[in-house]
């Protein structure tokens, strides 16, 4: 049995007319007659009543008419789908963010999408550290990753969409938690200090140790974490201050005070994904994010591509 065996005999179904049904399908009579005769063989039973004047279906022709109506419906539904998928608009997209991105960036990134590509499902993960998202995309465990570079994988392509400066969380009621100005990163000598574990790879850490060393002092730690959205609870909690990028001032947390300070570190925001992948889901989520100003590399938008997140930063007096 083929594809066209059904399409024939619902055109005859359909029409109750041998020539009617051969001009709908395209093809000469007899063939269509021969065809239809083929199906009745295979399937052992008579589908169709023919007489010189008309004809009919049989009791058994009208269920099996139902029964390939369904399955010529979800045939070209099929077709369709796939069609959806070559171009790219329908089908799932991973992503993978850090977790201060999680906070200012994700929200952006899921509206673009939602609206741009709304039949596009996209599978989120968050609080990856670079290490882990670089391994993600070469494993193809993740299709696109925002994350902080450098990068040290060559198969990866990215553009770098956001430089962000360190911020100071600190408790409410904090000495450092009012005054004018920036926080001097040498006041933080004596301070107790929540930072990334030394084990997690962190860009982010790297970028604290080298803040702090500017401030002349080595940094140690009075608590280690792995998370973002854990650091700032503990400094909610008032066990200690914490260097941020200036993204996790997104995460809005009672008890959390951000203050600017006057390191010049700063660490990037990328958007990676494998340099050979041919996904049309993917193409279609780069240029989503391209169009609406969410992968303008840093260096062809000096004054940043996108807004900052709410600018979090609470100078109190």
């Amino acid at each position: 049995m083929e594809l066209r065996h059904l399409r024939y005999f619902d055109a005859v179904a359909r029409t109750l007319h041998f020539g009617e049904a051969a001009e709908q399908v395209h093809v000469a009579q007899p063939a269509l007659s021969r065809a239809v005769r083929q199906l009745e063989r295979e399937l052992g039973v008579t589908l169709l009543r023919r007489t010189t004047r008309r004809v009919e279906l049989t009791s058994a022709g009208r269920v099996y008419h139902d029964e390939v109506l369904a399955i010529l419906a979800r045939i070209d539904d099929a077709t369709r789908a796939a069609r959806r998928a070559d171009g790219g608009v329908t089908g799932t997209v991973r992503v993978g963010l850090t977790g201060s991105a999680s906070y200012g960036y994700l929200p952006r990134v899921a509206r673009v999408l939602s609206e741009a590509l709304p039949q596009v499902d996209m599978r989120v993960r968050t609080e990856m550290l670079t290490p882990e998202q670089e391994r993600a995309l070469v494993e193809d465990a993740l299709d696109l990753a925002v994350l902080r570079t450098p990068l040290t994988t060559a198969a990866l392509e990215h553009v770098v969409v956001r430089r962000e400066e360190l911020l100071l969380a600190v408790p409410e009621g904090h000495p450092l938690a009012s005054g004018e100005g920036p926080v001097a990163v040498a006041d933080l000598q004596d301070v107790p200090l929540v930072m990334y574990a030394a084990l997690t790879g962190s860009v982010v850490l790297d970028a604290v140790r080298r803040a702090c060393r500017g401030g002349g002092f080595e940094p140690t730690p009075a608590h280690q974490v792995g998370e973002t959205s854990t650091m700032l609870a503990l400094v909610a909690a008032g066990l200690g201050v914490a260097l941020v990028p200036e993204s996790a001032g997104a995460l809005t947390l009672t008890g959390v005070v951000f203050r600017r300070t006057d390191s010049p570190v700063t660490v990037d925001l990328a958007l990676a994904w494998r340099r050979d992948d041919r996904s049309p889901v993917l193409r279609q989520v780069l240029a989503a994010l391209r169009e609406h100003g969410l992968l303008t590399p840093l260096d062809e938008e000096p004054d940043s591509p996108f807004p900052s997140p709410d600018r979090p930063a609470q100078e109190a007096s």
